[in-house]
């Protein structure tokens, strides 16, 4: 009987520690997003200056969740997403002007042609 006295106090001594107690708040607070993914993705649009700063801006956004700081990542993670969005977007407005510009150099040519 005495053996299961002193098993719980161990435990409960062990739960008491503080270095577990940081592991459960670590656990608590959410991991928030830090949009890698689309970080990635928005590096194939040719808006090189753009979104490299989205994929840095997300890099530190994990760097900051590690270190500790939640709120830091949170913010960083929407700016990373905020800038990726927007080098889609120039990507895609660049991708559009190149179509525009090269088809209407074909029906140019097309025109002279005849």
């Amino acid at each position: 009987m005495s053996q299961a006295v002193v098993k719980s106090d161990l435990k409960r001594s062990l739960e008491e520690n503080p270095a577990t107690q940081l592991d459960n708040e670590a656990q608590k607070a959410a991991m928030p997003r830090k949009y890698i993914i689309l970080t990635i993705l928005s590096c194939f649009c040719p808006s090189y200056p753009i979104n490299i700063v989205a994929f840095v801006f997300s890099m530190m956004a994990l760097r900051s969740y590690n270190d500790g700081d939640i709120d830091g990542a949170q913010k960083l993670g929407h700016i990373a997403m905020l800038v990726a969005i927007g080098a889609i977007i120039a990507g895609l407005i660049i991708i559009a002007i190149i179509f525009i510009v090269h088809f209407s150099k074909i029906n140019r040519l097309a025109t002279l042609q005849q």
